[in-house]
């Protein structure tokens, strides 16, 4: 027993040692890394031109790591911020981009649209290149449209068309295995739940969503045919051609020159007068390392699904809004006298109702304090997403940007009918009246039901309440554009639930105007939620948080499967036991 009990002290000593090495080397090799940094500079050649491959899907933005580690993936404020900062550095000459297969949304491309101009504005070129156009959606199109040329490769297909949507509903095949969808929902348009109460869109969600279509119809139309100087009715006409050949998209003035990916680029490296292409995720870590003087306005970058508690964290990136993180970041730049004003940047369909009203006190109390809060909202800001931007001074949006979705979902579905199906058997046993109440075996009783109505009846009060209060609007008016209906933030405007059209930059002159700073220069930000330190990212990466456990599984090819997709959702609503303000099954270019 005492020569086991040494072998265990051995190896766990050895353990210890081989964990303290490691971190000695992390160290090491940062502090090396930052004196080699110090003495080169930022890295970047005195000339060059800025690449970006945009042929990806793109998340608004993310959580950064403390450490860089998982930073390959571009984001849209990465783009937005990187484009402002080279626009006004004398050694970017221009920019060149990849684009075709990203399935970018109407609405982000409007934010790019504006991004790539107030670039172009300083005196830059962009070059646009495409092997094709492959998605039937416009965003990918409208983006590449706001490029100085757009090139593609000989025969490469155009398929930018329209837009459209569609859904999978789940109701005949619980029907089929008897399980019982109860989900209730406030109100008639709050849609993200029939997939499994529907067998086909209601009349409602067809109206909301033949009108959200028809708006990024038109206003990618628009913006395509004012970027290329053409017609809008020619557009149109080209548009509804597609699928079609890129020599054809040549001849209807919808692209300008045919050549091959390193063609373009050399053309765009000879318009620089430059040998010198640089990543423009490169360009961004040399800039985010750049010391930071002199903040006044708070940025505080939320995407993702609305969650309780803290995201963890650890190594990797966070892709939800956890309310504890978000209110504790927006509480820190209240506290800050560094900080003036706060742009919150919301892309969002919702989530948790008590993480969503505890990030929304957070905003209260920050106005409170003398900090107006500006929200410049992303490709979606609905249901949670616009619940925490309500009191704002100030809220900016696209013209196609989903928001609204002022509605609530509670329910679940019961699977006990279904496993006697396969010969299961399932059983339970509650002390307490209600303690299975959120049982995934059995429905609700009729009284559970009934309880589960008051409540959702309450929660879509006190939303409607709290939008006419920070919009300043009638309540009977809230309630009438409320019920649950997802709006264009162009629709949205004309409604009085959004203050203003444009993109993030918009947002931020807001926000100085609104803090009396002045509006000339470069703006400095300091970005919220903080980064931790090395030692607290080694504590948060081994916490084992239920994040850092969902971070670690590999579904991500088995989450895009439609149906897989669709079953995974019944499983997570079937587990629901709060209410919900979600807005989900939205469409996505």
């Amino acid at each position: 027993m005492a020569g086991f009990l040494r072998w265990i002290g051995s190896v766990a000593k050895g353990t210890l040692n081989g964990i303290a090495s490691f971190v000695l080397f992390i160290i090491l090799l940062v502090v090396a890394l930052s004196a080699i940094g110090m003495i080169r500079g930022d890295g970047l050649p005195g000339d060059m031109v800025l690449t970006a491959d945009l042929r990806s899907p793109m998340p608004d933005s993310v959580s950064r790591s403390p450490l860089g580690f998982g930073d390959a993936q571009l984001t849209v404020m990465d783009l937005v911020l990187a484009l402002d900062k080279a626009g006004h550095d004398s050694r970017v000459k221009g920019l060149f981009i990849r684009v075709g297969s990203g399935d970018i949304s109407v609405p982000q491309a409007q934010e790019l649209d504006a991004a790539i101009h107030r670039f172009r504005a300083t005196g830059k070129f962009v070059i646009a290149h495409s092997q094709g156009f492959l998605s039937s959606g416009l965003g990918d199109y409208l983006t590449a449209a706001s490029a100085n040329q757009i090139w593609m490769q000989p025969q490469s297909p155009f398929g930018a068309a329209g837009a459209g949507a569609g859904a999978i509903f789940l109701r005949g095949l619980f029907d089929k295995i008897n399980a019982v969808p109860q989900i209730a929902k406030r109100a008639d348009y709050k849609s993200a739940a029939d997939m499994f109460m529907e067998k086909d869109y209601t009349a409602p969600d067809r109206e909301q969503m033949n009108a959200l279509l028809q708006s990024w119809y038109d206003t990618a139309s628009a913006g395509a045919a004012a970027n290329r100087k053409l017609n809008e009715k020619a557009v149109m006409a080209a548009f509804d051609a597609s699928p079609q050949f890129s020599e054809d998209a040549k001849a209807k003035g919808l692209i300008d020159r045919i050549g091959y990916d390193d063609d373009a680029k050399n053309f765009a490296l000879a318009q620089g007068g430059t040998k010198h292409a640089v990543n423009i995720k490169k360009y961004i870590s040399a800039m985010r390392d750049a010391p930071q003087t002199g903040a006044s306005i708070a940025l505080i970058t939320a995407s993702g699904d609305i969650v309780d508690g803290k995201a963890g964290g650890g190594f990797g990136n966070s892709t939800v809004i956890a309310g504890d993180d978000y209110a504790d970041a927006i509480r820190a730049a209240t506290k800050d006298k560094q900080i003036k004003a706060i742009v919150l940047r919301v892309d969002s369909p919702g989530g948790s109702v008590s993480a969503s009203d505890q990030i929304l006190d957070a905003v209260k109390k920050a106005q409170a304090a003398g900090k107006p809060v500006v929200v410049s909202m992303g490709a979606v800001a609905a249901s949670g997403g616009y619940y925490i931007s309500t009191s704002a001074n100030k809220i900016v949006a696209e013209p196609g940007t989903i928001t609204g979705s002022i509605g609530v979902l509670t329910g679940k579905v019961s699977f006990g009918k279904s496993l006697n199906m396969i010969g299961v058997t399932a059983d339970e046993i509650g002390v307490g009246k209600n303690a299975l109440m959120d049982s995934t075996i059995s429905p609700y009783t009729d009284e559970q039901w009934a309880n589960l109505n008051h409540q959702a009846d309450v929660i879509y009060a006190d939303f409607t309440r709290k939008v006419a209060a920070g919009r300043k609007l009638p309540l009977a008016k809230v309630q009438e554009i409320a019920k649950g209906r997802v709006w264009t933030g162009a629709d949205a405007k004309s409604r009085g639930l959004v203050d203003q059209m444009g993109g993030f930059w918009t947002a931020v002159a807001d926000a100085q105007k609104l803090a009396g700073l002045p509006q000339t220069g470069t703006v400095t930000f300091k970005r919220y939620p903080e980064r931790k330190g090395f030692f607290a990212v080694l504590d948060s990466a081994f916490s084992g948080t239920a994040a850092g456990v969902r971070a670690m599984q590999g579904l991500a090819a088995i989450e895009n499967i439609p149906v897989a997709r669709a079953l995974m959702e019944a499983a997570a609503v079937s587990q629901r036991d709060d209410l919900e303000l979600r807005a989900t099954g939205l469409p996505v270019n």
